[in-house]
């Protein structure tokens, strides 16, 4: 019996189902998948559905707060919101620090090749039938990685889709996982210069950061050394609208004392431990590679990119973005764990493909997709590669909005993107 409550105006109801951990073995272990539907309140079913698809790999749906957003867009545009816990994250068999592996490196490797975009629409389409039954159909909004989502579903299971709307998520359907980090370092490099031209004061804090905790033992909450790479990964923090102002702030009180008692000062930790973009989430670090791999292995690709851009020798304190690289798990807590499942990851060459270019040329399903033309994480060039590939896409793309566009200016986006879909 699905459990509904009442919030904010809308009726919110739960909805859970038993799927196959590994969909080519459909009658071995199943996981339990949760998914929260949102219609508003007082009003009959029969509603389109439209699903979301979150970003990461490794981010719960969001949790609605109020009638507004995107959320708010779509509840006005005649929908109910299916809001999906991909496997792995929420409450649908969540893989979190608190339950490491059994050390077996091999089986955990193996267990976490099944929580790609291929295994979530798999999960996806047993929801589907669940909600809508086997012909029902529904519209797709994936945000971010949900894109990439969005996309295999569109390749292996078009019948099942009404639209798909993309908001920062058309990937390449070929290019393997170091095009993209060489392609978000151009980005980086841009953004990086200018904070520091905006920014000379906090500049010179972060340098002074990097120089003190090569010299000393600096431990955030969790118990993870506090080094140089940990505080160029700040630069993940520029992909957002606000993200500027967040790590100005953040280097503004860097340091209390003076003198020898100068030290970093408990609200830059407090603030580290938050910005971090992913070392609670094991999922978004072993798998965040292979969201890009088809057939090859991804051999530490942003590690790879990095080498190759610090052989230039930049002159800005070189920043670092969403990208994993191996001292992830040696020197985050959480992560220690997974690093041999994390190198068996990275040395994996068969993954499976996960798009069908001929099955993307041939669609007949209305796709509108918005791509940011600074996006820090999904490139640009790529994206329009993409959107030529589909048949009909409809490509958005704009300054106007970094890559948590749907967050923070949501309802204008989702209104946009499905006139462009209708039309």
């Amino acid at each position: 019996m699905a459990e509904t409550s009442r919030y904010e105006g809308m009726v919110l109801i739960e909805h859970e189902i038993d799927v196959p951990l590994d969909h080519a073995a459909p009658h071995g272990p199943t996981l339990r998948l949760f998914a929260r539907e949102v219609a508003p309140a007082g009003e009959p079913g029969g509603r389109p559905a439209l699903l979301f698809l979150q970003g990461g790999p490794g981010g719960a749906a969001p949790r609605p707060r109020a009638r507004d957003g995107w959320i708010g867009a779509a509840l006005a545009a005649g929908f109910r919101v299916v809001l999906l816990d991909q496997r792995g994250t929420g409450r649908s068999a969540p893989i979190d620090p608190a339950l490491p592996p059994d050390g077996d490196d091999e089986a955990t490797a193996a267990h976490l090749g099944l929580f790609r975009a291929d295994s979530i629409v798999a999960d996806a389409e047993c929801l589907r039938r669940a909600l809508l039954g086997e012909d029902g159909r529904w519209t797709l909004l994936g945000q971010s990685f949900g894109g990439f989502v969005a996309l295999r579903y569109l390749s292996a299971a078009p019948d099942a889709l009404e639209a798909v709307l993309i908001t920062g998520g058309l990937p390449s359907l070929e290019r393997p996982a170091i095009d993209v980090y060489r392609a978000c370092f151009d980005v980086l490099e841009r953004k990086a210069r200018r904070f520091v031209e905006r920014h000379p004061r906090e500049t010179a804090t972060l340098l002074e950061l990097m120089e003190y905790v090569a010299d000393h033992d600096v431990r955030l909450a969790d118990g993870s050394p506090l080094r140089a790479p940990a505080l160029r990964q700040l630069g993940f923090q520029l992909g957002s609208e606000a993200g500027e102002r967040v790590v100005a702030e953040a280097l503004e009180t860097a340091f209390v004392g003076e003198g020898s008692l100068r030290r970093p000062s408990y609200a830059l930790l407090s603030a580290l431990a938050r910005l971090r973009p992913f070392h609670a989430s094991p999922i978004y670090a072993a798998l965040h590679e292979a969201i890009y791999a088809q057939g090859q292995a991804t051999a530490w690709a942003a590690q790879r990119a990095l080498d190759e851009r610090l052989a230039n020798g930049p002159s800005e304190p070189w920043l670092t973005s969403e990208m994993v690289f191996p001292w992830h798990f040696e020197e985050v807590v959480p992560l220690r764990p997974w690093r041999g499942a994390a190198a068996h990851l990275a040395a994996k060459d068969d993954w499976p493909t996960l798009y069908d270019r001929g099955a993307l040329a041939r669609n007949a399903v209305p796709v509108a997709a918005l791509a940011y033309a600074e996006d820090l994480f999904v490139p640009l060039a790529f994206s329009q590669e993409t959107a030529d590939a589909v048949r009909g896409a409809r490509l958005w793309i704009t300054n106007e909005f970094e890559h948590d566009g749907i967050r923070t200016h949501g309802d204008r986006i989702f209104e946009r993107l499905l006139a462009m879909a209708r039309s």
